[in-house]
């Protein structure tokens, strides 16, 4: 075997390893959905991050950064509030497989931190009917390990399909929570 043939077998190896740990992570991901109404749902994930909460923190609040490694948010940033409150304005998209369309959803949240344990939002614009949850943060006993949990309740515009909106949001919070783990992780990593 040659070099480059010895390199490629390395890269491959180490991009197996790397999807079984994410598909590990994402299977540590708890999800729930509850219908709460005809076209509404409460949907929520939960993870354990084996680092303090502070470290969390620091993650979910850095919304400028938060699309460069949330694989389904396009945008993510900082929009002026008129009260002088916490704004983001963030834009998702993906691919619907099957049906080979593009989906693309804008909100823009308001936000309300409690540091370290809570941080609310409220969508104040955007495509859906409604949009409102919070990130908790529990820490275990030795604050070392925190469980992570993303609750949101949702109501899609009339031409959104609930089904479908619930399917994927189930899906994508496994990946996003495995994202943020894994965010957290790589930043705890270099200090």
């Amino acid at each position: 075997m040659s070099n480059a043939d010895l390199e490629l077998e390395a890269l491959s190896l180490a991009e197996d390893e790397r999807l079984e740990q994410e598909a590990s992570l994402c299977s540590a991901v708890a999800v729930e959905v509850v219908p709460v109404g005809d076209r509404t749902r409460q949907i929520s994930a939960t993870i354990q991050i084996p680092q303090p909460s502070d470290r969390i923190w620091q993650v979910l609040t850095d919304y400028e950064h938060l699309s460069e490694f949330i694989p389904n948010l396009k945008e993510s940033r900082r929009v002026a509030h008129p009260e002088g409150g916490i704004r983001i304005e963030q834009v998702g998209a993906q691919s619907l497989w099957k049906l080979k369309i593009k989906f693309c959803a804008r909100v823009v949240l308001d936000m309300v931190e409690t540091f370290p344990r809570e941080l609310r939002f409220h969508m104040v614009e955007g495509d859906f009917k409604e949009f409102f949850g919070c990130w908790t943060l529990q820490p275990a006993p030795d604050a070392q390990v925190t469980n992570l949990t993303y609750t949101l309740t949702v109501q899609p515009s009339r031409v959104m399909p609930i089904g479908l909106i619930e399917k994927r949001l189930r899906r994508d919070l496994e990946t996003n929570l495995t994202a943020i783990y894994q965010r957290v992780e790589a930043i705890a990593s270099t200090g």
